[in-house]
């Protein structure tokens, strides 16, 4: 993570959007092929946040175990909190960022978000 990224989160351990969007950025650029198709996956329940489906799908995978979570887990908590919190704009800058450094999760949450019209 940028210096002046960490030394913003550290001051201010809730961020601003701009510096929680670098956070994610950063994450995301570190993950695996399989943890971003999770990430873009999980991308999708939240811009389609009114579908039974997703919200369906979302509780399948919640599991209780015994083990902690693991760094991405808890990465997918603390941005899933974030984008909650920012305005719509925000949360579409995710997006456009993701266009530019990873058209092809951008185009895999495009694929997916299509796929939900019509499912109710």
């Amino acid at each position: 993570m940028g210096e002046s990224v960490a030394r913003g989160l550290s001051a201010n351990p809730s961020g601003s959007p701009e510096q929680e969007l670098c956070c994610v950025l950063h994450w995301f650029g570190s993950w695996s092929p399989c943890q971003r198709r999770v990430f873009v996956g999980e991308l999708v329940k939240r811009a389609v946040p009114g579908k039974v489906c997703c919200l369906l799908e979302g509780l399948s995978g919640l599991a209780l175990t015994d083990r902690p979570p693991t760094l991405f887990q808890c990465q997918l908590r603390l941005w899933a909190r974030w984008f909650d919190s920012w305005t719509e704009d925000q949360q579409n800058q995710l997006v456009s960022r993701l266009e530019e450094s990873a058209p092809q999760y951008a185009a895999q949450f495009y694929r997916e978000l299509a796929s939900t019209a019509g499912r109710q």
